[in-house]
């Protein structure tokens, strides 16, 4: 009766079953072992063709399956092997094998939903089993998503790098901006990026001729790989990266003057935060530093920078180069060396800033995305490798249909 209500729960079908089920207390541990009927014949496929066999001898393998309760649960099975008509022997695959060795399919489903909300040493430790098993078995998994993968509609494109380490050692991410998930992964910041990304998307049904639309920050390595490898796309510089720049320009004018000012120490946030996410305490620090009779080029800097940032609300493209135009002979005339600077680099990027409202393309996707990672990141208290850290920007970022490579995540 125990071992038949043990092959319902695991769903063992003929012509396998349950020989006997071995409970270890102490050791919070469940053993059950699985034998086939005598005489049995097994199905394998061989040039498109399947043929039964009966076997030919067996060898004993175990996997490790879902808790049951608090015991860990393995299953340890008589596996056969058959002989081919050319002399070859072959194990027959067990319909609950996972994709990495030593775990079931369905241990495998419930580790890969772990994995997307808690740091790997952290799942490691909760169902004990090795980060390294971990990484291995994740690697697998994302390898045979992502080789169904389909980029033959992807046409915009947004381009992001992330610090695998801070301030060194940085990954770059392609994101499709209308999916708005990681397509490719890959080491770097250098205009290879580029060519390393078209290998991939054509090998994913993707042409880099499709490319239309390309948002990235202003990296000459970046518009060098853009330009030379996706030959009709276009290039955006949209109003996230332009601000880095800008906000940059603003901290640089505030740390300079408070060299001599002390009322401005410890104000950075107050000058890159927008008015709407200021604190009170922030909010009425502003109000002090904004008293006409002080004349702080801080407060210039920072109504630059928030005219700016009203340029995106024309209404149309005419506006907006207008707009942007008497901004750039206000900052270039401002007498603030870094904002000068800023809108110089401005001018030399023109086409790609004005181009922004035709494209739309807004790269707050990809910061988004990006700090995800940083989380994830932050969490796990950095990755090793490279190839960790890929693997963690498509688990979390990419929505890979695992369900293809089993059945049990939904």
């Amino acid at each position: 009766m125990e071992t038949q209500l043990f092959e319902l729960a695991l769903n063992i079908l003929s012509p396998f079953f349950i020989e006997t089920v071995d409970f270890q207390p102490d050791s919070k541990r469940l053993n059950i072992h699985i034998n086939f009927k005598r005489g049995s014949k097994f199905d394998y496929m061989q040039d498109g063709k399947t043929q039964s066999y009966k076997a030919f001898d067996t060898k004993i393998k175990k996997w490790r399956h879902l808790n049951f309760f608090e015991h860990e649960c393995y299953l340890h099975v008589r596996v056969p092997r058959i002989k081919l008509e050319d002399g070859k022997v072959r194990q027959i695959s067990m319909p609950w094998e996972g994709k990495s060795k030593g775990f079931t399919l369905l241990f495998e489903a419930l580790l890969i939903q772990l994995c997307k909300y808690m740091p790997i040493n952290q799942v490691g430790a909760v169902a004990n089993v090795s980060d390294d098993k971990l990484w291995t078995m994740l690697d697998r998994y994302i390898e045979i998503a992502r080789e169904h993968e389909d980029f033959k509609n992807v046409v915009s494109v947004g381009v992001d790098e992330t610090s695998k380490k801070k301030h060194h050692d940085y990954i770059t991410l392609f994101v499709d901006m209308i999916t708005r998930k990681t397509i490719f992964v890959t080491e770097g910041k250098s205009n290879k990026t580029a060519v390393d990304f078209v290998k991939d998307l054509e090998e994913h049904g993707g042409k880099a001729e499709n490319i239309k639309d390309v948002s990235c920050d202003m990296s000459p390595a970046f518009i060098k790989g853009i330009s030379e490898n996706l030959p009709e796309a276009e290039i955006t510089f949209d109003k996230f990266h332009i601000l880095k720049i800008i906000n940059k320009a603003v901290d640089t004018v505030r740390r300079q003057e408070a060299q001599d000012l002390n009322i401005l120490i410890n104000t950075k946030y107050i000058f890159l935060k927008n008015n709407s996410k200021l604190t009170k305490n922030q909010s009425e620090k502003l109000s002090e530093l904004s008293m006409p009779k002080l004349n702080l080029k801080s407060i210039r800097a920072l109504h630059i920078r928030e005219n700016f940032q009203e340029i995106y609300n024309a209404e149309n493209q005419n506006d907006f180069v207008k707009l942007l135009n008497k901004w750039y002979f206000w900052a270039t005339h401002s007498r603030l060396e870094p904002i000068k600077q800023a809108a110089y680099t401005i001018k030399r990027h023109w086409d790609g800033v004005v181009k922004w409202f035709e494209s739309k393309i807004n790269n707050g996707i990809l910061e988004g995305l990006n700090s995800i990672i940083q989380a994830c990141k932050a969490k796990a208290r950095r990755y090793k490798t490279f190839k960790n850290f890929a693997i963690i920007a498509y688990l979390v970022t990419n929505n890979l249909k695992f369900n293809r490579v089993n059945s049990n995540i939904k």
